[in-house]
Formats: C-alpha cells, structure tokens, sequence
C-alpha cells in the first residue's frame, strides 16, 4: 500500500495520501518520477494531505517538494514527524 508521494528523489517532504497515518506506522513512500518506492515509519499522526518529513531537518534548511524549495524549517524535524506550518515557513515572508 501507498501511504505518501514524492515526485523528486531529491524531496525533503511527502505528501500523505491516505487517512489513518498514526505515530509507529511503518509507511511507504512513492516516488512519482523513479517509479519507485521508498520505507520510512511515522513518528507522529499525520492527516491525509499533510507533509511527513524524509529526513531530519534543522532549524535554516529548505524543504524540497515537488522538486522545488518550498520553504524553510522554523523547528527541527525528524524523518517521519508531521511537517507543516508548526516548523515549515514560506522563504517569501
């Protein structure tokens, strides 16, 4: 089963796809543009739509999605913790 998405290999970030996503799930990620999948285990529940962390990030670095910097982390994340607007900000503000 396909829990999340990823177009680039490169991504920071994946998109949940499924409802349900609970802290200790073993979760696979799809990467779109490989046609390949990747394993990860979530450190917290994540919502359907919301983004799950590939790597730990610290506080400064760009979070890639899509390919694309998308923005910055303003709290340390860990791989398979929710990341979202609690620890991601847009760079344009």
């Amino acid at each position: 089963m396909i829990h999340c998405v990823l177009h680039d290999a490169n991504d920071t970030v994946a998109i949940v796809v499924v409802e349900g996503i609970k802290a200790g799930m073993d979760l696979t990620a799809w990467i779109m543009d490989e046609d390949r999948t990747i394993s990860l285990k979530a450190q917290q529940d994540i919502p359907i739509g919301h983004k799950v962390a590939l790597k730990d990030m610290a506080t400064g670095d760009t979070v890639l999605k899509y390919g694309i910097d998308m923005g910055k982390v303003v709290a340390p994340i860990k791989a398979g913790e929710h990341a979202h607007v609690h620890n991601i900000k847009t760079k344009r503000w």
